[in-house]
């Protein structure tokens, strides 16, 4: 097997930089970091209250209604 040398870079037959190896623990590092980040978000977005989609849906609408009742009154207000 034989290193093939590009724009100065000598690369292995595969086609991987010669110093692509990480070193130390990196790898195992970065694999736990991004799993905890993953698992974090998932704990936040997958939130069971219980309620059916059509239930949750109707709740849904009615906080919004709200909101949009709140911003029309302070656009009100400002004017």
């Amino acid at each position: 097997m034989r290193a093939i040398q590009t724009n100065g870079k000598e690369l292995n037959p595969a086609g991987a930089a010669a110093g692509a190896v990480t070193h130390g623990n990196q790898g195992k590092l970065a694999r736990q970091k991004n799993m905890k980040n993953q698992s974090d978000s998932v704990k936040g977005k997958c939130r069971d209250d219980g309620l059916s989609a059509v239930a949750r849906k109707q709740r849904d609408s009615e906080i919004m209604q709200q909101k949009q009742k709140k911003a029309n009154e302070k656009k009100e207000e400002t004017k």
